[in-house]
């Protein structure tokens, strides 16, 4: 009898071995609801890594992405720039606040917002920007703070993919007013859910802290420095429990390696798939920067057109390999149409979307990507 070669999924979360042994320490520290030991172990975490003044969990990307749209001080009518590649709570965020979201066009290289057509897309209502930094890619942030410098609008980092990149030496992250981090199952480092949320502003650190804790000043109370605590702000619970806390602490300890790892296969794709770029055929690999080092969250290849895309999806499930297309683009969906605007035609990220296929990747990946590339030949090489 034939062996059918084991299947292929898109993700396999990574384990450390010490998540058992960090749940059952929380479980005996009975510190169950958040904000306690592992949490600000984590906190401790990033603000160290990223060296960022403040770094605070929060249940999921979602959440501290709701939390930089409060901090925004966005109103109904208020509009907020954005790319349309890119998941949908980046603009929830904005709409659950009454505002508006703008999007804009994306680079041809590097799939990230344009830099070159914000300005245009700037009218007296506009209040911040949101930029995504796709594939865990950087942004051109050097550009997005001059913009945002000289129109005083609020600078947002969607890094949810992005920990452990940089842009110009610089963590991702660090690069704006406020950035959120996603720590879902279908990132590099996980918790299962979660995420977090960082600032390097003293201001914006004292009022997340508030609108995080459902809008009081709980945690001034339990540092002694309030006899009692009282609403004073609009918030939310955003607080993650300690055991994702737990989990997610035994996770960072070894988040230099499985980045480590995921770059190691993020680059024998890309080694792999010059020859077939090279053929001019309509295939296309990720551009990365020089100025910027990135955290091999996803590989991707852009296929001839739509029909090449679902057909190599179609065929590789067929043979036990899972590949998923991207973002279905907001501006088109019908949500984007009600509660957001485009400032133009979004040429770039229609076709993009139309295109783009991701690998399957993950930390301890070996022979298995071996038969990727050796099957993507077969299919799509030619």
């Amino acid at each position: 009898m034939k062996i059918l070669p084991q299947d292929i999924p898109f993700n396999r979360a990574p384990l450390t071995g010490g998540e058992l042994r960090l749940l059952q320490e929380a479980i005996e520290r009975r510190e169950l609801s958040g904000d306690g030991h592992f949490c600000r172990q984590c906190e401790a975490w990033l603000s160290q890594q990223l060296n960022i003044r403040r770094a605070m969990l929060t249940h999921s990307c979602t959440g501290a992405l709701e939390m930089a749209a409060i901090l925004a001080n966005l109103s109904p009518g208020d509009e907020v720039i954005m790319p349309s590649f890119t998941f949908v709570s980046t603009a929830n965020a904005v709409a659950l606040r009454g505002a508006v979201p703008v999007f804009v066009d994306i680079r041809s290289d590097t799939l990230n917002l344009d830099e070159r057509l914000i300005e245009s897309a700037i009218t007296p209502r506009t209040k911040a920007i949101f930029v995504v930094h796709y594939a865990g890619v950087c942004a051109e942030m050097d550009a997005f703070r001059e913009l945002a410098d000289k129109h005083r609008l609020f600078l947002v980092e969607d890094a949810a993919q992005a920990l452990l990149s940089t842009y110009r030496g610089k963590p991702a992250g660090t690069l704006s007013d406020a950035a959120c981090f996603s720590f879902h199952v279908s990132k590099n480092v996980v918790s299962g859910e979660g995420g977090a949320l960082v600032t390097n502003r003293a201001d914006l650190a004292e009022r997340a802290e508030i609108i995080r804790e459902k809008g009081t000043n709980r945690a001034r109370f339990m540092l002694g420095l309030v006899d009692k605590y009282t609403w004073i702000d609009i918030g939310s619970s955003y607080i993650p429990s300690e055991l994702v806390a737990a989990f997610l602490r035994a996770q960072l300890d070894e988040a230099e390696s499985i980045t480590s790892d995921r770059r190691k296969t993020w680059q024998h794709y890309h080694d792999a798939f010059a020859d077939i770029e090279a053929r001019d055929i309509g295939v296309r690999r990720p551009i990365i920067p020089a100025h910027c080092s990135h955290n091999g969250h996803l590989y991707y290849l852009l296929m001839p057109d739509r029909k090449a895309r679902d057909r190599l999806i179609s065929t590789m499930r067929e043979l036990g390999i899972t590949l998923f297309f991207h973002y279905v683009p907001l501006h088109s969906s019908a949500a984007g149409q009600r509660y957001g605007r485009t400032d133009a035609a979004l040429p770039l990220t229609d076709d993009v979307s139309d295109r783009l296929v991701r690998m399957p990747i993950w930390a301890g990946m070996t022979v298995e990507t071996e038969r990727v590339i050796s099957t993507v030949y077969k299919l799509a090489g030619h």
